[in-house]
């Protein structure tokens, strides 16, 4: 996911969101130990499956894709931990970024389980977008950055099949202009399954997703995002902890970012 706005209190990742394949991305996220996209994979699994059977019902869009973690999870039995090592294996380094994506469709498709389950991709990243689909993650992708802009037609023609919505870290990067544009295309009875870094506040996304039709509730607890880069980015998430009357004890100031998983459906 590629910034669309300013967030301040954490580092600078926004080139690794640009470049040619994700082999970069994980070689700055791995050592941090980035793990949310793990940790939702069961919830929007659970979602996806109670959503029920017909094909719109089991359409995914993974809002903030990047290079398609979300949906090499869903679609194939390849875990976080397993795509990591893959995308910073030095046997892989010399591999321009064509091979590379060749070698992925290869790789994904033999380990494919899920395949009636669909996944659209957005984000603002073009290049992000471009791999994931030449990998074969993404039915369809799209580079678009909705915190500016209606969505293109292609989009918008596209956004009525879509039963579920993941993010699973947007929220900063996106909010409710792209919600609110989102939702004017999006069926009424669309599940959203938002991860959220308890550095941001939720309430004027649940808002906008309140104005469609749709409840949303939290769930227990929080799961780990990543370690902090430094004390700085720390200290910075702290203050923003608490600035939301939070207790950071545990969370982040045991230095990690933790996230709170938002779940919306449409009111009986």
């Amino acid at each position: 996911m590629t910034p669309a706005r300013t967030v301040t209190s954490k580092a600078d990742f926004s080139g690794i969101y640009t470049a040619p394949d994700p082999r970069a991305y994980f070689a700055a996220l791995a050592p941090l130990e980035y793990q949310v996209p793990a940790h939702a994979l069961p919830v929007v699994r659970a979602e996806i499956d109670a959503a029920g059977r017909d094909p719109r019902a089991r359409t995914v869009l993974d809002l903030c894709c990047s290079y398609g973690t979300n949906a090499a999870l869903l679609r194939t039995s390849v875990g976080l931990g397993a795509l990591a090592a893959r995308y910073t294996n030095p046997a892989l380094a010399e591999l321009s970024p064509g091979a590379l994506a060749a070698a992925d469709a290869a790789f994904f498709r033999v380990r494919e389980d899920r395949p009636d389950v669909r996944v659209l991709g957005l984000d603002a990243s073009a290049p992000a977008v471009r791999y994931a689909s030449r990998a074969g993650l993404l039915d369809r992708g799209f580079a678009e950055d909705l915190e500016r802009a209606d969505p293109s037609p292609g989009l918008a023609a596209a956004l009525p099949e879509v039963g579920t919505v993941v993010c699973t870290g947007g929220v900063g990067y996106v909010g409710p202009p792209t919600f609110t544009r989102l939702l004017a295309h999006l069926p009424s009875d669309v599940r959203v399954v938002a991860f959220v870094l308890r550095v941001f506040d939720y309430d004027e996304i649940t808002g906008v997703l309140d104005a469609h039709g749709l409840a949303t509730h939290r769930l227990p607890g929080t799961v780990r995002q990543r370690r902090f880069v430094d004390a700085a980015e720390q200290a910075a998430a702290i203050a923003d902890v608490r600035s939301r009357g939070l207790d950071p004890t545990g969370k982040e100031s045991a230095g990690w970012f933790h996230a709170d998983c938002y779940i919306s459906r449409p009111r009986p």
